[in-house]
């Protein structure tokens, strides 16, 4: 399949649902061939298929980012493969309702290591690589709860702030090997991320706004993905914060 990508590889995290397997497509009919890490391996079968149908180039990595083994492994096997890694998309994520006294430390923790950690891992491991080849692109998806403190949702939006300090860290300490980074911030999407919440009346809740009319679909945060991965290499976009068109208080 013949694109503006043609010839670069990609790998995406979170890449078995909602934005993660929205940008795989995405990417992948721009041409690049995509790495695609999720923990739900039928699922990554699934999008492989798919993407191999239309055309496109795809292999599916299945493991937890949150297991620095795997994550690491991701890049690694992605390298192996194909060759080398032009653009890491961070995709994956969880979401949980709750706060410092309403949460145990453990559901705390897994929250933080998805959605900080598991980023962490997969840009520790393909920076040396972006290094080599002098250009690379690294996508960390984020939310607009990166922005505001929301008590009841303490670890994600917690765990969405360390992301974007982290990322703009990281921006600043490769940019000068030709290695852009950015962080994309998207509201209200209709994806699987209320799934994730144990709380069965606050996972409803999260489900029914993330899908209510006006909400923006995963396809929406891919084409900012190409946006962003399209532009000459001296321009680096270091942040998207993308919210629907309608309610967009309320979002």
């Amino acid at each position: 399949m013949a694109g503006i990508l043609t010839g670069k590889v990609a790998l995406v995290t979170g890449a078995s649902s909602g934005i993660g397997a929205a940008a795989a497509k995405a990417l992948a009919a721009a041409g690049a061939a995509v790495a695609l890490s999720a923990r739900r391996a039928d699922r990554l079968a699934t999008l492989v298929a798919e993407i191999e149908a239309a055309g496109g180039i795809a292999m599916a990595l299945p493991g937890d980012v949150a297991v620095e083994a795997d994550a690491m492994a991701a890049v690694a096997d992605t390298v192996a493969r194909a060759g080398r890694l032009d653009i890491l998309v961070n995709s994956a994520g969880v979401n949980e309702a709750g706060g410092v006294e309403s949460l145990t430390l453990d559901q705390w923790r897994r929250v933080m290591d998805i959605n900080l950690y598991g980023t962490l891992y997969t840009c520790k491991a393909a920076v040396p690589v972006m290094k080599r080849q002098k250009s690379g692109d690294i996508i960390n998806i984020s939310s607009t709860s990166g922005r505001r403190a929301a008590g009841l949702f303490g670890p994600y939006s917690t765990s969405k702030h360390a992301l974007t300090g982290m990322t703009e860290g990281l921006r600043q300490e490769v940019g000068q090997a030709g290695i852009r980074v950015s962080i994309i911030e998207p509201g209200a999407t209709e994806t699987e991320i209320a799934g994730s919440i144990t709380d069965a009346q606050w996972r409803e809740m999260i489900q029914a706004h993330v899908s209510k009319e006006g909400a923006m679909q995963p396809e929406d945060i891919a084409d900012a993905i190409l946006f962003i991965v399209g532009l000459p290499r001296r321009a680096n976009v270091s942040t998207i914060l993308i919210r629907p068109t309608i309610d967009t208080a309320a979002m």
